[in-house]
């Protein structure tokens, strides 16, 4: 029987179109054609291409009660991670947690209602209206586009704000030298286009400013070959997990204390020729009948505690537009 890599790489190689999820552990990876996903209950929408049936909504979804993980376990969390920092084990860790939320919506509706450049939908377990891409290739150039830093564009001067605020400075650029050091494992003249471009979206709640980076490397003219095993090498996404990654890696389970599955992990397309990928945040998962939001934070030495919970609450939206 084929692993996942293998598989990966076959179908690539023979131009075979497919849609592929993989979880943060990378304990449980899938991939299906776009028919065969689509008969499962799994659907996905990246940046227009589809496999989801048409359909209307008479009302837009809407969380009816929000209940986040309480300022006192967040806090626990908080300081393990903080006092890691401080010994110099991790320069940044990406601490999240899952907060309650009731709506009478269904996942499929939130799918339907979001505007999002990568959507992902599988039947009474999670759906995912990401704003953040993980890689995509085309011909033979990889691109990546690390995403840190949000704020609310209702405050005063917001977009100054954000770009001025050292914490994020300090956190963006820790992970576009990651991504570019991931990159670099698989790609030749990897280099940096955009540094710190801001993106508006707009939610529920309001508009969210997020700021981005845009990362290009050059891959061998056989990738093809190798596919599967190029996107294990730059697992998992050094935007939702942090520097150095190993080590990191070992912080965040401690301090979560649970498995993420399928959140924060990656979701993509190959539709014949290119690869299409992003990663799997703002995020609804269904959990014995209650719906649970995943979100959270990078944290840095530079972290204050209310300034990172209040930033894991201003995560939970659904974006319109």
């Amino acid at each position: 029987m084929l692993s996942f890599s293998e598989q990966f790489s076959e179908c690539v190689v023979a131009g075979i179109p497919f849609v592929f999820l993989i979880d943060f552990e990378q304990k449980k990876p899938l991939l299906y054609t776009f028919d065969e996903a689509a008969r499962r209950d799994i659907y996905f929408d990246i940046k227009g291409v589809t496999n989801a049936p048409k359909r209307e909504l008479s009302s837009k979804p809407t969380f009816t009660k929000t209940t986040p993980v309480s300022k006192k376990n967040y806090a626990k969390a908080f300081d393990y991670v903080k006092h890691h920092i401080n010994r110099g084990d991790s320069f940044l860790l990406n601490l999240t947690f899952p907060s309650g939320v009731e709506s009478q919506h269904s996942l499929l509706d939130f799918f339907y209602a979001s505007r999002a450049p990568y959507k992902f939908y599988k039947k009474d377990d999670f759906v995912i209206y990401s704003p953040e891409c993980f890689i995509k290739i085309e011909e033979d150039t990889i691109y990546s586009y690390p995403m840190k830093g949000t704020i609310d564009a209702g405050l005063p001067e917001a977009e100054k704000q954000l770009t001025n605020n050292l914490k994020e400075q300090y956190e963006h650029n820790t992970i576009v030298d990651l991504l570019r050091n991931d990159l670099s494992q698989i790609a030749k003249n990897v280099r940096l286009n955009r540094f710190r471009y801001l993106e508006k979206i707009k939610g529920t709640h309001g508009e969210l400013y997020q700021s981005s980076s845009e990362i290009q490397g050059t891959l061998a003219h056989n990738w093809q070959k190798n596919s599967g095993e190029l996107i294990h090498k730059l697992l998992p996404a050094g935007s939702v997990s942090g520097a150095p990654k190993n080590k990191t890696l070992e912080l965040i389970r401690a301090a979560e204390g649970s498995e993420r599955g399928y959140y924060t992990g990656v979701f993509g397309i190959y539709d014949g020729k290119r690869l299409e990928s992003g990663v799997n945040i703002r995020y609804i998962e269904q959990r014995h009948g209650k719906y649970h939001y995943r979100s959270g934070g990078g944290i840095t030495h530079l972290s204050t505690l209310d300034e990172e919970y209040e930033e894991l609450i201003h995560k939970i939206y659904v974006p319109f537009i």
